[in-house]
């Protein structure tokens, strides 16, 4: 399985009454932090190795999980610096350690799907990326994909049209090689690296119909906390 890197660096803003003083990673959910969740899940889908990109607090989240030993993983952190640096701009800082390809996951996802179809599919493509995407019709949060016949036409964040039924679902599969030609310790979005690939069509989209989960807001993160209960989830750690 590649390794997974998983970008956790972000202030949180949107939930910062509920977080106070802790990143967003280490909020309870069930019983126990985020980050213990997500960690789990990669476990059990075969992941070995895990990069955390992580910025505010981030500390608390390397004290928490360690070198991962106890979840059956070898994690390795990344941190953002003085200067905040974007989703896309804490990969570049460290693409000169990166593996040749590897998993993208943002820190406030929980994406239960099987992996292994979406690496073959990555691997068999010859693509520099990959986005793995879901049908939400603007239910969970803004539709941002034109997905048709099985091909990623169109993304952007920044500019809605109405033939976007699809969302990016959070995980992708990206090339080092993706991230060529920007700037690094300046501030990029990993969406200008989506958009540069679907211009170059180098960009494989990948239907997926479970739908996700987060805890970017009040109302995503009781959803998950009522997921994980009500699909008896409650795993105890490693």
């Amino acid at each position: 399985m590649l390794p997974v890197l998983i970008l956790s660096g972000g202030l949180a803003t949107r939930m910062q009454q509920v977080t106070g003083n802790i990143p967003k990673a280490m909020l309870n959910v069930a019983g126990k932090p985020f980050i213990h969740w997500q960690l789990n899940m990669l476990r059990n889908q075969g992941v070995k190795n895990v990069i955390l990109c992580i910025g505010y607090l981030g500390e608390m989240i390397e004290k928490y999980a360690g070198n991962g030993t106890e979840y059956g993983l070898n994690l390795t952190y990344s941190y953002d610096g003085e200067k905040l640096l974007g989703t896309g701009g804490a990969i570049k800082k460290i693409e000169e350690y990166l593996p040749e390809a590897f998993f993208v996951l943002y820190g406030d996802s929980y994406l239960d799907i099987p992996y292994a179809p979406v690496e073959n599919a990555f691997k068999k493509s010859g693509k520099t990326g990959l986005m793995t995407v879901y049908e939400n019709k603007d239910l969970y949060d803004v539709s941002n994909v034109v997905f048709q016949n099985g091909v990623l036409v169109d993304y952007s964040k920044k500019h809605k049209t109405a033939q976007m039924r699809h969302i990016d679902y959070g995980l992708g599969i990206l090339r080092k090689e993706a991230f060529s030609g920007f700037p690094k310790y300046e501030f990029l979005d990993l969406a200008d690296v989506y958009v540069k690939l679907v211009n170059e069509k180098q960009l494989l989209g990948f239907e997926v119909f479970e739908r996700f989960y987060e805890i970017g807001s009040p109302e995503g993160l009781q959803e998950l906390r009522i997921r994980l209960r009500t699909n008896g989830h409650l795993e105890s750690r490693g």
